[in-house]
């Protein structure tokens, strides 16, 4: 009775050991094994697989490429330079209109909007 005993709890140790992970993998392929059911992972290893995933590989964006070819981008030139040339003229307001300078008298006085605490 003791050897079946024995026995069991045996097996149940080595259910409860920890799987052997492959070293120098990294976490997309980790968890590639996991799901293909190569390895078996502890909850908390495929949580710590899963957070690293961002830090270990690089996220796909899209990005645009235009190509130019010279007429295309003389007309483009030709439509921003007539949009500067529009807005010089005063059609278009300037956010940045002109500023006329302070008199030095001002100018050497401390700003009253200061607040001193």
């Amino acid at each position: 009775m003791t050897d079946a005993v024995t026995e069991v709890l045996d097996r149940i140790e080595q259910q409860r050991v920890e799987p052997d992970l492959p070293e120098g993998v990294m976490a997309l392929e980790l968890l590639q094994m996991a799901y293909r059911g190569k390895v078996k992972l502890t909850p908390q290893q495929a949580r710590c697989a899963i957070e690293a995933l961002p830090y270990e590989t690089p996220k796909l964006s899209a990005t645009a490429i235009a190509t130019i070819d010279g007429q295309i981008f003389a007309e483009a030139l030709e439509r921003a330079t007539a949009r500067s040339e529009t807005a010089r003229n005063g059609s278009v307001p300037l956010l940045n209109g002109p500023v006329e300078p302070l008199p030095a008298t001002v100018a050497n006085k401390p700003f009253s909007t200061f607040r001193r605490f």
